[in-house]
């Protein structure tokens, strides 16, 4: 036996969660959607030219220039213990009141939310979550043995008078309250939607009502391309019920690998035993340079112009291109347009097809703990170029008029 063939037979010792991930479609269909040959719009990857090359480079020169081999050393310099205020100050420009023992810097947005996990969650609690939501999220609260509960959404993000609704009958019935809520607020990811002001304050009432955590994870929030951002609920949250998670991957490059959690210094603390030595010190250094002199809020400005142009044309391909009965979310930022097809359009079946005509997409049921989102997909308009965006919506629309030519018929 080759030692290929005694690996393969050594898949019986992953984990229980692995095994099911293995077994799943979704894990069937990343190859497919990896095609290069197809038109990207399945990945929530930033374009090639919006990463900032030159002044990174510059950036990490003047950071060995201060601080030499420091810079390398477990912990890094000063530039690495100064990142945590340069989060506080931004944090305080979007209406936060934040010191830096509010603050725990983490490898990436992921890394934030597991760490929230092993602080704050037991096999058996329960988490609510957005029907759809995050994929990534998904997959971590089932690592860690909890129950998973669905909540709606509607075009003002998640749906609060059901949530109110579930709540009340869970008590009630003596069934288990949720000990965290997970919800993705501004630009949510897959949808697009943005949860409103008044939505945002009455989930911070429910959450007091019936004792459980929110956690806010805002990784495109300043990413904005129209109206006005509503306050994060961790400015309007006075409780302390409300562990803020964010990330510089959607603002500087995914590469970086850093991200942050805001939260009461209580739970800090905690996060900083738990997650010790999980936070990329070079690349702390590296940042809190290259954010001195504005350098990262011009970049952000650079960003939202490249991005609204890419879902300016996503929007207007779709519109001239996709067959009677498909409707879409209109964001207002980030990177995502939600799209439901026509009535006998399943997302997931169609994948292959659609590969086929040229574009990738990810089948809204990707997004569910549960069934749902058989008609929905999530496409990204962050990474192809605009002409690609049409080529890709062109394909799409292809594709679905194959999977359910009936629809011209309603035209």
């Amino acid at each position: 036996m080759s030692d290929r063939d005694q690996s393969d037979g050594l898949d019986h010792l992953f984990a229980e969660t692995v095994q099911e991930t293995m077994d799943s479609s979704v894990y069937g269909a990343w190859r497919d959607i990896r095609d290069p040959e197809a038109v990207p719009l399945s990945f929530g990857f930033p374009y090639p030219d919006s990463f900032p090359n030159e002044e990174l480079v510059s950036a990490a020169e003047s950071l060995f220039d201060a601080e030499g081999e420091r810079a390398l050393q477990y912990g890094g310099g000063e530039y690495a213990d100064a990142l945590p205020e340069v989060i506080a100050d931004r944090a305080r420009d979007r209406g936060i009141d934040c010191a830096t023992e509010d603050i725990h810097v983490t490898n990436g947005a992921t890394n934030a939310i597991d760490t929230v996990c092993q602080t704050v969650l037991d096999p058996g609690d329960t988490v609510f979550v957005e029907a759809p939501t995050f994929m990534g999220a998904l997959r971590l609260f089932r690592n860690y043995g909890v129950d998973i509960a669905e909540v709606d959404m509607d075009e003002a993000g998640l749906d609060i008078e059901a949530l109110a609704a579930d709540l009340a009958a869970r008590e009630m019935a003596g069934e288990p309250l949720p000990k965290l809520l997970y919800t993705i607020p501004n630009f949510h990811n897959p949808t697009g939607v943005t949860l409103s002001t008044e939505r945002r304050e009455r989930l911070l009432e429910l959450a007091v009502r019936y004792d459980f955590l929110i956690l806010e994870d805002d990784p495109y929030g300043q990413l904005r391309y129209d109206g006005t951002e509503p306050p994060p609920l961790r400015a309007l949250d006075e409780t302390g019920r409300a562990i803020r998670v964010n990330t510089f991957s959607k603002t500087i490059a995914p590469g970086v690998r850093t991200g942050w959690i805001i939260a009461e210094p209580s739970f800090v603390e905690q996060f900083d035993r738990i997650n010790a030595g999980g936070e990329p010190s070079f690349t702390r250094g590296l940042i809190a340079r290259y954010a001195e002199d504005g350098r990262l809020d011009r970049a952000i400005e650079e960003l939202t112009a490249g991005y609204r142009e890419r879902r300016d044309r996503m929007i207007e391909s779709l519109a001239d291109r996709m067959p009677p009965g498909t409707t879409w979310s209109e964001p207002d930022g980030g990177f995502f347009v939600w799209v439901q097809f026509p009535e006998g359009v399943d997302a997931e079946g169609m994948l292959p097809d659609a590969i086929d005509e040229g574009v990738a997409y990810l089948p809204g049921s990707f997004f569910y703990h549960e069934d749902g989102g058989t008609r929905n997909a999530r496409l990204s308009f962050s990474h192809a170029s605009p002409d690609s965006i049409d080529e890709g919506v062109a394909a799409l629309a292809a594709a679905v008029r194959t999977e359910a030519p009936t629809v011209e018929a309603d035209d």
